[in-house]
C-alpha cells in the first residue's frame, strides 16, 4: 500500500525573519505575499542557520510493476486528490504486472504529457555525446527555444505540424529567408526525431512541413569578388583603421584626415589594418567559414616549408569532420611572421576576429567602390568569400573534384553551383576554343589569340598575383596541370 507525504526542504533564514524561541525550538516567522510564514529554524557547528519548509504538494510513494520503490510528485495541494493519483498509479503498476497494459507505452504517454525544456535540455546533452559542434548545439537550442516561447508550446505533445506551422507562415509575411525558414524547420524536427528514437514521443507529423525553395529567395544569393575588387579591398582594409581616425568629424574641416595622433595610436591602428588584411586573406585562400577562423588557434597551424597547412577541429567545424587545409606558402610566410610579432603561443587565437566583421566589411566594401549588391540582386558579405574562394578555383582550371575537396563539400552539385560564380567564369574563352560550325569551313579547333574576356570575368594572372589570391605558390592546379 503506497504513502503520501511532503518533502521537507532547507533554505537560507529570509533576511527579514524574525527568531523566536517555540518550545525550546528556535522557530523564524517572515511576510511573504502578503502572508505571514513560520518554518523551524537548523543551526549547524558553524553557526550558520536555515529554516525547514513543507512543499506545498503531495509526493507519492509506492511500488512500481518490477517491485521497486518510487517516489513521484502528484502534483496535487489536495490531500484526497493526491490519493487518487496514488491509487491510479497502483492499479496501474498492477496492470502492468498483469499484462494488461504495456509499460514502455506508459511511459511514453506520460512523458508526452510532461514540458519540453527539461527535455530540451536531454537532447542537447545527447548532441554532446554525438560531438556536435558547439556551433549546430547553440544554433539548435535557439531554434528550439524561439518556437516554443512565441508559439507557447509546453509539454512534448505540442509539438504537432498545426501548432507550428502558422509560425512559419507569418515567417514568411515578415520577409525571413528561405534559408533561415529551414534553419529553424530543421532544428525543430531533428528534436522531434530525437523524441521519437527516445521513447519520449511515439511519433511526429513535423516532417510534413514545407521545405523552402532557396534558388527562389534571390535575398542570400552571394556573388564572387573579382580580383580587381579584392585588391581594392585590401588596400582599403589596411589603410580605413588609421583613415577613419585621422578623419575630423565635425567643425570647419570635417571629412579631412587631418586629425593628430600619438605615435603608438598609430602604430595600433596601422596593426589593426594588417590583422584585418591577413583575415580577408585567409578567408580567400582557403574558404574558411566565420566561425572556424574565429576559433583557429595557433596550434593548428604548420607553417613548416613545403608542407604549410592548418587544421581544423571537429568540434568547429561545419561538418563536425575535421580536415586539413593547405595555406599558400606566401600567406603561410605572413602568418610566421604575425606570429612571431605577436608573440603568440599555441593555445593563442590566430586573429581577433571582431563580432562585427560583417559591418567592417561593408565599410570596407563602401570606401573601396564595390556596391554591396549588383544589378541582380545578389550580395558580398562574409561568407561571400567563400564563394570567392570556389569561383576563384575554377577561374584557375582546377579540376571539379579538387575543387570540392578544397571546399569540403559533400556533394560536387554544391561547389560547383551554389559556390561557382558564372559570370565570372571565363565562358567566352572556352566557346572560343571550340570547333567552327561556319559553312564551309572545316571543324577545326580555332586558335585563341588575344582573346577578350566578357566584362566582369577574370583577365589576367597579374590581377590574381596583385590580390594574394593566384601566381607564384598557388596550392591548387591551373589548366597546365591538369
Amino acid at each position: 500500500m503506497g504513502s503520501l507525504f511532503r518533502r521537507t526542504l532547507r533554505r537560507a533564514v529570509p533576511q527579514a525573519a524574525t527568531i523566536t524561541n517555540k518550545n525550546g525550538q528556535p522557530v523564524a516567522r517572515w511576510r511573504s505575499r502578503g502572508k505571514w510564514q513560520t518554518a523551524p529554524v537548523v543551526e549547524y557547528d558553524d553557526g550558520s542557520r536555515s529554516v525547514e519548509l513543507e512543499t506545498g504538494t503531495y509526493y507519492g510513494r509506492f511500488k512500481d510493476h518490477t517491485g521497486r520503490t518510487v517516489e513521484r510528485s502528484t502534483g496535487c495541494r489536495d490531500e484526497a486528490n493526491a490519493r487518487q493519483k496514488l491509487a491510479a498509479w497502483e492499479r496501474e503498476a498492477e496492470q502492468i504486472r498483469a499484462g494488461v497494459l504495456d509499460a514502455s507505452e506508459l511511459n511514453t504517454a506520460r512523458a508526452a504529457s510532461g514540458p519540453i525544456l527539461p527535455q530540451l535540455s536531454a537532447y542537447l546533452q545527447s548532441l554532446v555525446v554525438s560531438e556536435a559542434s558547439d556551433i549546430y548545439r547553440a544554433n539548435a537550442n535557439r531554434a528550439v527555444r524561439r518556437l516554443c516561447d512565441e508559439l507557447k508550446l509546453e509539454a512534448l505533445r505540442d509539438l504537432r505540424r498545426d501548432k507550428i506551422e502558422p509560425w512559419f507562415a507569418k515567417a514568411i509575411a515578415d520577409d525571413m529567408g528561405a534559408a533561415t525558414r529551414n534553419y529553424y524547420r530543421q532544428s525543430i524536427v531533428s528534436f522531434a526525431n530525437w523524441l521519437v528514437a527516445t521513447k519520449r514521443i511515439r511519433e511526429h507529423d513535423l516532417t510534413g512541413l514545407p521545405v523552402a525553395d532557396r534558388r527562389l529567395d534571390p535575398r542570400r544569393q552571394r556573388r564572387a569578388l573579382t580580383p580587381e575588387e579584392i585588391a581594392r579591398l585590401l588596400a582599403v582594409a589596411a589603410a580605413r583603421p588609421l583613415d577613419d581616425a585621422r578623419t575630423v568629424r565635425r567643425g570647419a574641416r570635417k571629412g579631412e584626415r587631418v586629425a593628430e595622433l600619438r605615435p603608438e595610436i598609430v602604430t595600433g591602428l596601422l596593426e589593426l589594418g594588417r590583422e584585418r588584411v591577413l583575415i580577408y586573406r585567409t578567408f580567400l585562400s582557403t574558404g574558411l567559414r566565420l566561425g572556424e577562423l574565429q576559433t583557429l588557434t595557433v596550434s593548428r597551424l604548420d607553417l613548416a616549408a613545403g608542407v604549410e597547412a592548418l587544421s581544423l577541429e571537429a568540434a568547429n567545424e561545419k561538418n563536425s569532420a575535421g580536415s586539413t587545409i593547405p595555406l599558400r606558402a606566401d600567406l603561410a610566410e605572413d602568418l610566421r611572421q604575425w606570429i612571431a610579432e605577436k608573440k603568440l603561443g599555441p593555445s593563442d587565437l590566430l586573429f581577433t576576429v571582431p563580432d562585427g566583421l560583417r559591418r567592417i566589411l561593408d565599410r570596407d566594401m563602401k570606401a573601396a567602390g564595390i556596391p554591396k549588391r549588383d544589378e541582380r540582386g545578389r550580395t558580398i558579405d562574409v561568407h561571400a568569400m567563400r564563394t570567392t574562394f570556389g569561383t576563384l578555383l575554377s577561374t584557375t582550371g582546377t579540376a571539379p573534384r579538387t575543387a570540392q575537396a578544397a571546399m569540403r563539400h559533400s556533394d560536387i552539385k554544391l561547389t560547383m553551383g551554389t559556390y561557382t560564380d558564372p559570370k565570372l567564369l571565363e565562358v567566352r574563352q572556352a566557346l572560343e576554343r571550340l570547333p567552327s560550325f561556319t559553312p564551309g569551313r572545316s571543324a577545326a579547333v580555332v586558335p585563341v589569340k588575344n582573346a577578350t574576356t566578357a566584362p566582369g570575368t577574370i583577365a589576367s594572372e597579374s590581377a590574381h598575383e596583385s590580390a594574394g589570391i593566384g601566381g607564384p605558390g598557388r596550392q591548387f592546379p591551373t589548366p597546365s596541370d591538369t
